[in-house]
């Protein structure tokens, strides 16, 4: 497996991608099936890149790393409460609510959340209705 960052000339979005071989981008993009997921423009390519070292950590390193995720993880879950407490889940409806919000004027006394696939975002958007994805961890995870 290669992991290649890619870099879209349309919108300029950089992201990662990975591969089974440098062959398998090249093939891949030939038959034009590399496109950017936020433009979904074929103009994409690689961009420069350093070679990953592997280095073994130190203990020290490991456990300011550790800590790190978990501050990151704490910060998530409150995040997550807040949302929970303050806004009505609506499920895989979101997308629906959104729009009825938008157009109907169903002014709730509560924002909403829910799920949503990047194209139903992508579209919200197009329309003139914002909505933002973010990130959320399981409760049954640990």
């Amino acid at each position: 497996m290669i992991k290649y960052k890619l870099f879209c000339k349309k919108c300029d979005l950089k992201f990662d991608s990975w591969f089974a071989s440098s062959n398998e981008y090249e093939r891949l993009k030939k038959k034009k099936l590399l496109n950017c997921h936020n433009c979904n423009s074929y103009k994409v390519e690689k961009t420069m890149m350093a070679p990953q070292l592997i280095n073994s950590k130190s203990k020290t390193d490991k456990k300011i790393d550790l800590e790190k995720y978990n501050k990151v993880k704490k910060t998530v879950k409150d995040y997550q409460k807040f949302i929970k407490d303050n806004f009505k889940y609506v499920g895989d409806n979101f997308a629906y609510e959104a729009r009825s919000i938008h157009y109907n004027g169903k002014k709730k006394s509560k924002g909403i959340y829910g799920s949503a696939s990047k194209e139903d975002l992508k579209e919200l958007k197009e329309e003139g209705i914002h909505a933002q994805m973010i990130p959320w961890i399981d409760e049954k995870e640990n």
